[in-house]
């Protein structure tokens, strides 16, 4: 990013190198991205954030409904999955309907089912909850979408850094995600299926280009030092893996991740069980296909932002709040501005970095609040 600033900072479409260096970034990223998901790169849409990018295009969406026309959304995801089919229900009159979590925060699929009708539009969901790292089903969710028509709209911002992203063995029609949570810039980043690029209506300026359909959703200037960033982040995950081909080393790369994470998710739940006043909210295996290494943890007697708080004075850094997973708060009975104290793991991290923080929130929890 400081690179491109530096040497090549300039606005689009000009006739000078400078300008001319920009379109090759962006026409790269473009490529580089469609990889990534999987996808055609003339259907990718840069943006912001992912939250923009989805009020965007639901707003897009939105104008081809009718009244009493049914989102369906699910109790696991972000808001940014949520809150834009809620207003849009509000100002085109349709039918919000909430998909139910079982016991241990898994999605409920009977209740999904039981919710699909022919009204039903579009189908909402994350691939994994960013609360508690919970996965979902994503191609049988999208197969129950298809059958009654509806379209398979997907949060894969929580899921990125931990598995690869493929949309066609997902089968779903939008996805998107947020390169800061892959080690790159605050960009947001989305994909959709080429008819619904093409023919969903933007909302855009006169004079602005119609190719490739991607750019249609691409309302003003793009970040461009954020998208040479976004280069710069899919090149460093590409480096974890093998082969000199892209989609070869990033499926490498992802593989290696899932196998590291997953081990360093058993070493968690290992070390997790001999702690007293403390629980893991959600599903209880450590296993590739339920779960990520994200967890969301609940401390008896103890306000997380404080144990936060206190762990952050030690050097161990966690999250803690509602992590914009309302509705997952809800679903538990807990207050939504309180939350969960969350410990997430990555590619990086190690059983060490774990032992640490088991070791520090034991301290915490033996000590009392007066530790905090």
């Amino acid at each position: 990013m400081s690179s491109y600033l530096r040497s090549a900072n300039s606005n689009i479409e000009g006739e000078y190198e400078l300008s001319v260096e920009t379109d090759r970034i962006i026409e790269r990223a473009r490529s580089m991205a469609g990889v990534f998901v999987g996808g055609d790169p003339d259907c990718i849409a840069f943006g912001q954030n992912m939250t923009t990018l989805n009020f965007n295009l639901s707003r897009a969406m939105g104008r081809t409904l009718r009244p009493g026309d049914e989102i369906i959304t699910t109790a696991l995801d972000h808001e940014a999955n949520v809150s834009p089919w809620l207003l849009l229900a509000q100002d085109r009159d349709l039918v919000v309907r909430q998909v139910g979590l079982r016991e241990d925060l898994a999605l409920d699929m009977d209740d999904l089912r039981a919710k699909l009708s022919d009204r039903t539009r579009v189908v909402a969901f994350s691939l994994t909850s960013n609360a508690v790292g919970t996965l979902t089903p994503a191609r049988e969710i999208s197969d129950l979408a298809h059958s009654v028509g509806a379209l398979a709209w997907v949060d894969a911002v929580a899921y990125a850094a931990h598995r690869r992203i493929d949309v066609a063995a997902m089968g779903c029609d939008v996805l998107l995600c947020s390169p800061y949570k892959f080690f790159g810039p605050h960009l947001g980043m989305a994909w959709m299926r080429r008819d619904l690029a093409e023919s969903l209506p933007a909302e855009r300026v006169r004079p602005a280009g119609q190719e490739p359909p991607g750019h249609r959703f691409e309302t003003g200037t793009l970040s461009h030092e954020a998208i040479a960033g976004f280069i710069a982040a899919v090149e460093y995950l590409a480096s974890l893996g093998a082969g000199d081909d892209l989609r070869l080393a990033l499926d490498t790369a992802y593989q290696a991740i899932e196998d590291h994470e997953t081990e360093l998710a058993h070493h968690f739940m290992r070390q997790f069980t001999g702690l007293n006043g403390v629980r893991i909210a959600g599903v209880a295996s450590p296993d590739a296909e339920r779960r990520v290494g994200t967890f969301g943890i609940a401390v008896d007697g103890m306000e997380p932002a404080a144990v936060a708080r206190a762990l952050g004075r030690a050097g161990v850094y966690t999250w803690n709040g509602s992590f914009y997973a309302q509705s997952i708060m809800e679903h538990l009975g807990m207050d939504v501005e309180r939350g969960l104290l969350r410990a997430g793991m990555v590619h990086y991290n190690t059983t060490q970095d774990i032992d640490r923080f088991i070791c520090e929130l034991d301290r915490l929890v033996t000590s009392g609040t007066s530790a905090v």
